[in-house]
């Protein structure tokens, strides 16, 4: 029953993906690229001059990590195909045939917008990441690359990853501090 409704909603999501080649290229590219870009928001809030915020971004990147170690366990013992591997739907671009669930992509800027939304001076920027990873998500799903569950997987596999770094975070100060004094030596920013 599981399975049906998420092919049900996979063919109501993607029913809409070749049709038209604007829609589809923005979809294309908000499903491959919008790690990328989340990836480059958070170098520019890294940078910003006068920005405090180094550690929360830092512990953003171990729940980003934590979430793709765990969907990499997951992939372990559970596979589930691909749209394609189906032969359903419509695949807007070629993709690996490799476990489908939980998606990498969602997984990693969700489990970065959560960390970042822990934080009361960070939050609109976790919003922010939210909704493109979101988005992201949404456009896998429109481009015959993942099933809807996939991407619900990969919202709950990002709410334990962030979780356990944001119990865990002082443990992670030493590493911070480190990677903080190696930047400041490289840039000469915070001297």
């Amino acid at each position: 029953m599981i399975e049906q409704l998420n092919i049900a909603l996979f063919q109501l999501i993607n029913q809409y993906a070749g049709i038209n080649p604007i829609f589809d290229s923005i979809t294309v590219f908000a499903a491959e690229y919008m790690p990328v870009v989340v990836i480059l928001f958070m170098l520019y809030l890294w940078i910003r001059k006068g920005d405090n915020k180094h550690d929360i971004l830092l512990y953003s990147v171990y729940a980003g990590i934590t979430g793709l170690i765990i969907n990499y366990l997951i992939g372990l013992v559970y596979f589930h195909p691909r749209p394609s591997m189906l032969h359903l739907g419509t695949q807007l671009f070629q993709y690996p045939t490799d476990s489908s669930f939980p998606s990498d992509h969602t997984t990693l800027m969700v489990s970065i917008a959560l960390m970042l939304i822990y934080f009361r001076e960070t939050r609109i920027y976790g919003i922010i990441i939210l909704i493109l990873g979101l988005i992201g998500g949404f456009a896998r799903v429109f481009s015959g690359i993942h099933f809807p569950f996939d991407i619900f997987g990969s919202v709950i596999v990002a709410i334990i990853s962030s979780a356990l770094i944001f119990y865990f975070k002082k443990g992670f100060d030493p590493l911070n501090n480190l990677i903080k004094q190696i930047y400041s030596k490289i840039t000469g920013f915070g001297r």
